[in-house]
């Protein structure tokens, strides 16, 4: 056995480059199955992000469904989701490039079954006897008003005439007919709530025209989350609801709703997306469900007669997108060994079957680093939660007076998670020698309503807190070292890496990702489905005016000391490039060393290959420049403006 190279921590030569990531790794998205064939979305970053359908046959023979230059994406939210179905073989779905609507025989050219222009469609259901399908609808097309027009409607397949059937409230999701097609069911919710603050399940009786009639709101309110209402073989309607402070499967029994099972566990997920899916049926008297408890997901079997779960033991420790029928479950799974994957159970044997790998690359353990879960004190006496990558590479090691940098990850939303799954963009860093804590701060999804709402009226404050007290826990323990603790994040992990920069002298260098620096230009300058979330997490606008430019770093770069590295897309709409550039110009002006890598033709998130690979070979050649060691990559220099020789 050959002796270790003996190299500085960041320094280590990592089989897990940046070409490989790119060329290896698609981004696997909503599973639908019809019959015994499954389906899924890929988004491709060497084919410039595009989304392309997959299919599987029941004998694992797969192929690509759409043609070039389709792309399979919805606008609706400006996050999509929910952007395709299929039955009996045919394919319906949204093209991102036109925001049309498309029918798609197998083996045919798809062909545009909607024409009106400024609408945006998600969330399809088909309703083969009526030859209809209902969505929801998007109306961009009055540019005279403050906010596009959500609806459910109810669109002709024969003639392509659209119904508006449910319209007046300012969202809507999650429409599903019943089995018997005699009942439509759906969620709405109205500004400043998002749907994980309180949304309404209503039902209504569906009529042959497409129309519907008598509408009730059956569950939910202000402060009740509603997810994914569900009909079952035997057309009772089930749901997930977090009024017992966790989101839990609940069913609409005998007029009245109740629990079906009450555990100190998610069955939910935030709403950021359409077509989110936790359960199904493999029979009226059986759900197969995925639920979270301390960050991590499992799969489940409940008997709806006895209310009684039985875990199902597999691999993974997070699942998502689940799809059932009485032979299998399809979903998408990962864990900290295994990609993210398109996974089928067969039900009978309680066989897994791997379909589709987010990434084919072959990468040896010994250079993976295992995700430890960490939980850890943080203020007000409280405990926050984190997963912690060592370095690790099996060719390098550091001296032993030596000990590594760390980054710390905030994740995005600020309502969402982090989880486990083996990442190589994760990889990238714990190969190379830094040390990575990935943050389910305060706020985060899967801990609980409780957990959740620590958050309101306190974003860029427990999140930050969090986010450092996570860091001193593991300079405490003298596993990193603590002049070169850096912090990332994208989006609203971006706020909070610029405020953890800006109000705290702790982090010795940040990476913000399209990251929001001035409150009040998000506040007044950002799309529909967000425009009011801030209300909730800092306070309403303009009467609190002065708390947003109290926790806008943008207005207290006095306070900021540390070099910072910033990507934008310039066509993001979520949160425009001119928050970004005020930033950089902002800093260039103070003087502080700043580098700012703009994308072309980039969203909210980077899509294209070539864009990707260049985030993070930029982000490695910065934090070799302010923590002083040499990368072993061949990197291409970046400007960093203000940067000491």
């Amino acid at each position: 056995m050959s002796e270790l190279e003996i190299k500085s921590y960041g320094s280590w030569v990592s089989p897990i480059t940046s070409n490989l990531i790119v060329s290896e790794t698609v981004r696997l998205g909503q599973v639908v199955l019809d019959n015994e064939s499954t389906y899924w979305t890929e988004g491709r970053p060497q084919e410039g992000g595009r989304n392309v359908i997959v299919h599987c046959t029941a004998d694992g023979q797969k192929n690509d469904v759409t043609p070039e230059p389709f792309n399979v994406r919805s606008r609706v939210h400006e996050y999509g989701g929910g952007a395709f179905a299929v039955v009996d073989k045919t394919v319906y779905f949204s093209n991102y490039l036109d925001n049309q609507i498309y029918r798609q025989e197998m083996g045919s050219r798809p062909v545009a079954i909607t024409s009106e222009s400024g609408r945006r469609h998600a969330d399809f259901v088909i309703n083969q006897k009526q030859n209809r399908l209902v969505c929801v609808s998007e109306d961009h097309s009055d540019l005279s008003r403050n906010e596009p027009v959500n609806s459910l409607v109810s669109l002709d397949l024969v003639d392509g005439t659209t119904q508006a059937i449910a319209f007046g409230n300012d969202f809507y999701a999650s429409p599903c007919i019943s089995r018997d097609e005699s009942h439509l069911a759906w969620l709405t919710w109205n500004h400043p709530n998002m749907p994980w603050d309180g949304t309404e399940l209503w039902v209504a009786t569906w009529n042959e025209d497409g129309s519907i009639a008598n509408p009730k709101q059956i569950a939910g309110g202000h402060n009740e989350s509603i997810f994914q209402p569900k009909w079952s073989p035997d057309h009772k309607l089930y749901f997930v609801s977090d009024r017992n402070g966790w989101w839990n499967l609940h069913h609409l029994q005998n007029g009245q709703t109740e629990p079906l099972l009450e555990m100190e566990a998610e069955f939910g997920r935030p709403q950021w997306v359409f077509g989110m899916s936790t359960y199904g049926f493999a029979s009226a008297e059986q759900i197969i469900c995925a639920y979270t408890q301390n960050g991590i997901w499992h799969l489940a079997s409940v008997q709806t007669e006895t209310r009684k779960l039985e875990r199902i033991e597999t691999v993974y420790t997070s699942i998502e997108s689940i799809q059932v029928n009485a032979n299998m479950v399809v979903f998408i799974g990962g864990s900290p060994s295994q990609f993210s994957s398109v996974a089928k159970l067969d039900l009978v044997t309680q066989h897994p079957y791997i379909i589709r790998r987010s990434c084919n690359v072959e990468v040896g353990p010994k250079v993976l680093s295992t995700p430890q879960t960490i939980e850890f004190p943080t203020v007000n006496g409280l405990i926050s939660y984190a997963f912690f990558y060592a370095p690790q590479n099996d060719c390098q090691i550091a001296s032993e007076s030596e000990l590594p940098p760390l980054i710390v990850v905030s994740h995005g939303g600020p309502t969402g998670a982090t989880s486990n799954t083996l990442s190589l963009n994760l990889q990238y860093w714990t190969s190379r020698g830094f040390a990575v804590l990935d943050v389910n701060y305060g706020g985060s999804t899967g801990y609980g309503r409780v957990y959740r709402e620590r958050l309101n009226n306190q974003w860029g404050i427990v999140d930050v807190e969090d986010c450092i007290n996570g860091a001193k826990f593991l300079v405490d323990q003298g596993q990193v070292d603590s002049n070169r603790i850096a912090i990332k994040g994208g989006s609203a992990g971006g706020y909070t890496t610029l405020c953890s920069l800006t109000y705290h002298d702790f982090f010795k260098a940040g990476a913000s990702y399209y990251g929001i620096g001035n409150l009040e230009a998000l506040a007044t300058d950002t799309h529909k489905f967000e425009s009011r979330y801030l209300d909730g997490l800092v306070g309403r606008y303009p009467e609190e005016m002065e708390v947003y430019r109290e926790r806008s770093p943008i207005y207290a770069i006095d306070l900021l000391n540390c070099p910072i590295i910033i990507f934008q897309g310039l066509d993001d709409k979520v949160v425009p490039p001119n928050q970004a550039e005020a930033m950089v110009h902002a800093l260039k002006t103070k003087g502080i060393p700043v580098a700012y890598i703009p994308f072309d033709g980039e969203g909210h998130g980077f899509r294209k290959s070539q864009n990707i690979k260049r985030a993070l070979d930029a982000e490695l050649y910065f934090y070799g420049s302010v923590f002083g060691f040499k990368p072993a990559d061949s990197l291409i220099p970046i400007e960093i403006t203000n940067m000491p020789a």
